[in-house]
């Protein structure tokens, strides 16, 4: 019985690690960056939680920004549509079946989280990035399942 009880103990706190592998955490500020230019999530992870944390202080209207995952290939196009789309429906057109998540759009001190399956995305050549007019080529970066 003694031996089995370091086993216990180890599978127990393997639980949360785990976990935190599937939560990603990114920064913006009001320099109109992210804090990283490549997240990556293990393939072991069912699904993933992005948080947007927007470190900066300026309001949504003046410095908002969100967080878009899409195919590479379709980043341009997504964000020039969303520009269409709004901010009430924060820069992102509707139903957009190119979008595979995104956040809402916030301001200084604020922050969102989206959770997504990760089925079908190992392999693909994937950009995360801003929506807000004009951020797209600026604010990105490359997401990895894998």
């Amino acid at each position: 019985m003694k031996s089995v009880i370091p086993f216990l103990l180890l599978g127990a706190m393997a639980a949360p690690a785990f976990a935190d592998e599937c939560s990603l955490t990114v920064e913006a500020d009001d320099a109109m960056k992210f804090n990283t230019a490549a997240m990556t999530v293990p393939a072991t992870c069912q699904e993933v939680t992005v948080t947007l944390k927007h470190v900066g202080k300026l309001p949504v209207t003046a410095m908002g920004h969100n967080w878009v995952l899409a195919a590479t290939a379709d980043m341009q196009a997504v964000a020039t549509e969303g520009m269409s789309a709004g901010a009430d429906n924060n820069y992102i057109k509707q139903d957009d079946p190119r979008v595979i998540a995104h956040t809402k759009l916030v301001g200084g001190g604020e922050s969102t989280s989206i959770t997504f399956p990760t089925k079908d995305l190992a392999g693909k050549d994937l950009s995360f990035f801003c929506s807000f007019p004009g951020r797209w080529a600026i604010m990105k970066g490359s997401f990895k399942v894998g």
